[in-house]
């Protein structure tokens, strides 16, 4: 089973939506049992919050379903438990390893890493410095939405090479 954890800083926007988008990418490929898919966060402000309303919103725009969460902060013991760590950007990867310590497993990665083959091509995993925008401050679901949509059909691409 693949264990993918996905990261921002408070866990009720990026993070969330890609855990919605991937969960019902896999049920839709009849996969759902190959992973374990859940979100976390690098800070404390919004956890035990749901989903943020504009979030929310542009899933059901889409006609995807917003899986049952309340926003927690990721944990050292993360790291063991899952196979990727996916980052919204870098500044959550750096509060990432300030929580978690070296990624000796090279298990941290942006998901916007897997978005282009090239990054990820033998699978070496390239830091590509693309970040998922940024919601909070332009208000645009939209894009986060097809930035989060590029990074996974990159990553299940990646994943299928890989098997």
């Amino acid at each position: 089973m693949t264990k993918v954890l996905f990261i921002c800083h408070g866990n009720i926007c990026r993070s969330t939506m890609a855990q919605c988008v991937f969960t019902d990418m896999v049920k839709k490929l009849h996969r759902e049992h190959e992973f374990y898919i859940d979100s976390a966060a690098t800070s404390r402000e919004e956890i035990g919050n749901p989903p943020h309303y504009g979030t929310v919103n542009k899933l059901r725009q889409v006609g995807i379903p917003v899986v049952p969460h309340r926003a927690r902060q990721m944990t050292r013991e993360d790291y063991a438990e899952y196979d990727y760590l996916l980052c919204a950007d870098t500044a959550n990867i750096k509060n990432t390893l300030r929580i978690v310590g070296p990624d000796q497993e090279e298990k941290i990665h942006l998901l916007m890493d897997f978005a282009d083959e090239k990054n990820w091509k033998n699978g070496i995993i390239n830091n590509s410095g693309r970040s998922i925008a940024d919601q909070w401050y332009t208000g645009n679901f939209v894009t986060t939405y097809d930035n989060i949509v590029e990074g996974l059909n990159g990553f299940m691409k990646y994943l299928r090479c890989r098997s």
